[in-house]
């Protein structure tokens, strides 16, 4: 199942401890985190008296993500103390040389408080948004739209040339089996498969292929079919109305769906209400080519075989 998002960069998670940004602003939230006397949050090191506890790993092993995903917890465990450690350091450091009172810092401060807040704010509200009656909502409309479309399970023979395409289609019509022919005449990257493309729908296939695949009953072959990759025999093993996978097999790509939908419509709600007032005149996008009229077309790159 393939749901559409809606634009998302603005709503990207802000990783602010990964930059030297981010780091300022961790020096300041990490000093101001209450202490608990907690087992489940234990001390795990001291930097001049100021304590690192285990709650203080677990944020900025969240903020630090995608640079940890290949570690193993306990390496990532240690970098990101390590890490935690050298930024009390420096931070000790900085406020010594009183790099905190200087107009750059106090912007990249502001700005960052700003972007946390919006961060905050719309996990926030995305979270709310994420029930199960919305995401079964999500789920009905988007399986009526593909259980509407059809699909064939087909193989096929790919040759240069029309006359190997004839050769073959001799072979087959004095009884050779499809899959082994495929397996030692064609030449397509599946032949090893006896040429199974599985099951596909019109738009996966470059629309010549997809004419012919559609218009054919299961068991029949073709005739040879040229397409921009050469020329084709088609067999259709079985057609089917497109099944929509189970929820649970979807459900993360729905999750993320509800979610961006929900932030989206917090924004464009709040942007209505906002006074607005941009001073400055916004630049025309320019396409690839320089044209500010036109834009680009898209290449087209269907091939026949199974995306």
């Amino acid at each position: 199942m393939t749901i559409s998002l809606p634009a998302t960069k603005h709503f990207l998670r802000v990783r602010l401890v990964s930059s030297v940004l981010g780091g300022c602003l961790a020096a300041v939230l990490l000093a101001g985190t209450p202490v608990h006397a907690d087992d489940a949050n234990p001390v795990l090191a001291k930097v001049n008296g100021s304590e690192i506890r285990q709650s203080d790993v677990n944020l900025a092993a969240e903020e630090m993500g995608p640079s940890l995903a290949q570690m193993e917890p306990a390496a990532r465990q240690e970098n990101v103390l390590a890490f935690l450690i050298d930024m009390k350091i420096i931070a000790k450091a900085a406020e010594e040389k009183k790099v905190g009172n200087s107009e750059d810092f106090k912007k990249r401060l502001a700005f960052a408080r700003d972007r946390l807040l919006m961060d905050r704010l719309l996990v926030s509200e995305g979270k709310a948004a994420l029930t199960d009656s919305a995401m079964k909502t999500v789920y009905t409309d988007a399986s009526k739209q593909i259980t509407s479309e059809q699909e064939v399970h087909a193989r096929h023979i790919l040759v240069p040339t029309e006359e190997e395409a004839k050769k073959v289609e001799e072979e087959l019509k004095k009884g050779a089996d499809f899959a082994e022919l495929a397996k030692k005449e064609s030449k397509d990257p599946g032949a090893s498969d006896g040429g199974d493309l599985g099951f596909f729908t019109k738009e996966q296939m470059v629309p010549d292929f997809s004419k012919v695949a559609f218009a054919l009953e299961p068991g029949k072959i073709s005739d040879p079919v040229k397409t921009q990759f050469g020329w084709h025999i088609i067999k259709v093993e079985e057609k089917r109305d497109r099944k929509a996978p189970d929820f649970d097999q979807v459900k993360p790509q729905i999750e993320q769906f509800v979610t961006r939908k929900a932030q989206a419509e917090y924004v464009a709600k709040l942007r209505e209400t906002a006074k607005i007032e941009r001073l400055n005149k916004p630049a025309e996008p320019a396409s690839a080519d320089g044209d500010k009229t036109s834009p680009a077309k898209p290449a087209d790159n269907k091939t026949p075989a199974k995306k």
